[in-house]
């Protein structure tokens, strides 16, 4: 039986074209600049002004840039082309990337709170004005940031992670500034430490599911947005094709899914008839955001068929 690996999935139904890559390489880039130059402010006015607020906030923002490096560099590597010892390029580092992201932040999580528990212990004075005017300037420029990988959000795991963690600093940043106007006027210094705190959870919050999504990829799970059983459904409703098994949907990148599976055909299918069924085959799974997939096709003999009803 041929094995015709058609390539009819050139016609681009994830919207991933040559645009959408420089568009998000250039957020990326701008994002990682503009919080570069925020995190070195952020993190020399904390030490200055004794706030442990702002140093979090500064540590939170310091690993989204981390996780913008990692991820513009997982978009260069994934555009490698593909090699003899990499047949697949090196798409799978985008998968790498998200979970270093994830990780990064979970250490990240782990210094705030401790820190702030050492505060509450041990309170000292806090400079509330500047502490929210420094974090107002932080509203800013995560809002900013955010803006640019709006557009691009829902096609890409790290795009999306880094939408998030920008969208969740501005509120982070917001925060701080009530946080610092309240200690301005009263001088509850233990609302620093407070902050502090709510700051690690919101972190946690948003690198929870990163963490999940990139640990269930890296481990060749069926990709997040993927219903398995959806995707035989549809494929058993394909005419022409009796059964399927032998399915397996990973993900070749975080932006790129695969499947390899066995089609058995109804006897007396033409080539041209086998040909024209694996290519709504493919079709279908394009639309279920399945890009690449190798089909193995087999034919149940007339004698097997009867014996199975069929």
């Amino acid at each position: 039986m041929a094995h015709a690996h058609s390539h009819t999935h050139e016609h681009d139904h994830h919207h991933h074209g040559p645009t959408t890559l420089t568009n998000v390489n250039r957020a990326l880039i701008i994002g990682a600049v503009l919080n570069t130059v925020y995190v070195a402010v952020e993190f020399i006015l904390g030490f200055y002004y004794n706030s442990l607020a702002l140093v979090a906030d500064a540590g939170h923002n310091l690993s989204d840039v981390a996780g913008l490096l990692l991820s513009l560099l997982a978009f260069r590597l994934a555009r490698v082309r593909n090699t003899t010892n990499f047949t697949y390029g090196y798409r799978k580092s985008t998968v790498l990337a998200s979970l270093t992201n994830a990780v990064i932040l979970l250490v990240t999580i782990g210094a705030i709170t401790w820190e702030s528990l050492q505060r509450f212990r041990h309170p000292e004075p806090v400079a509330g004005g500047p502490v929210a005017w420094v974090a107002g300037l932080g509203i800013i420029v995560n809002t900013v940031s955010a803006l640019l990988f709006f557009r691009d959000k829902d096609h890409d795991l790290n795009v999306k992670g880094a939408y998030l963690h920008l969208m969740a600093d501005a509120l982070v940043s917001l925060g701080v500034v009530v946080a610092g106007i309240v200690i301005s006027y009263t001088n509850w210094v233990w609302l620093d430490p407070i902050i502090g705190l709510v700051v690690a959870a919101v972190i946690l919050g948003s690198t929870w599911r990163l963490l999940s999504d990139s640990v269930r990829l890296s481990l060749d799970g069926v990709p997040a947005g993927i219903d398995l059983n959806a995707v035989l459904t549809d494929l058993r409703a394909v005419a022409g094709v009796r059964d399927v098994h032998h399915v397996h949907v990973w993900a070749m990148s975080t932006t790129e899914n695969a499947l390899t599976a066995h089609l058995v055909l109804q006897p007396g299918l033409s080539d041209a008839d086998e040909t024209t069924l694996k290519a709504d085959v493919r079709h279908r799974l394009l639309h279920m955001g399945i890009g690449h997939a190798t089909l193995e096709t087999e034919v149940i003999a007339e004698k097997d068929c009867e014996a199975e009803n069929c």
